[in-house]
């Protein structure tokens, strides 16, 4: 495992336009996936210890994130052989034990993680309704243990965004493992 942060990003910049499978076969681009204030984008996997550490806490956000007019989706670029645990197969039965509430998109030839510059699991953006950047960054301040977490960026931002206010100035990255690239 190694440990990487997300890159930073220019804020404002129009984000690539996708369209992804989940693993059972159903299509999904970002036009349809979008709410009326915008998008958030997860680059996650199954196995990723930072990535697991949030999977409950990006769950029941979804709630307040669609009540605010922001719509979730999380992509899974760690399609590789090497790691079985990321495969579509272990995908849908995440989505059924963990009852993910939003689509969970397999990006078979990592290209829209290409696009977007995800660096790990997870990597999360916050995108405006017309797919401009707002937020990369972190969820909170402590990835490792929920109850000990005591600022919420990525709801904070999301508030901020769903009133049409600046993006906040300070974005801490996110850390996880690096997505494991087929080339």
């Amino acid at each position: 495992m190694v440990l990487l942060e997300s890159l930073s990003l220019d804020l404002g910049h129009k984000m690539p336009d996708f369209t992804l499978d989940d693993p059972f076969g159903y299509s999904y681009n970002n036009h349809d996936l979008i709410g009326d204030k915008g998008l958030l984008i997860i680059f996650t996997c199954n196995h990723c210890p930072y990535a697991i550490a949030i999977w409950n806490r990006l769950i029941a956000l979804r709630h307040e994130l669609v009540e605010l007019g922001i719509h979730v989706v999380a992509i899974n670029p760690n399609i590789n052989p090497d790691y079985p645990d990321d495969s579509p197969d272990a995908m849908k039965t995440k989505i059924k034990t963990d009852r993910i509430p939003f689509p969970y998109l397999v990006d078979n030839d990592q290209a829209v993680a290409k696009a977007y510059q995800a660096q790990c699991t997870p990597d999360l953006y916050l995108l405006k309704h017309d797919m401009t950047l707002y937020y990369h960054g972190r969820l909170d301040d402590n990835w490792k243990d929920e109850t000990a977490v005591t600022n919420q960026e990525l709801l904070e931002s999301a508030k901020q965004l769903s009133q049409n206010q600046n993006p906040p100035e300070t974005q801490y990255p996110s850390m996880g493992c690096s997505i494991k690239w087929l080339d």
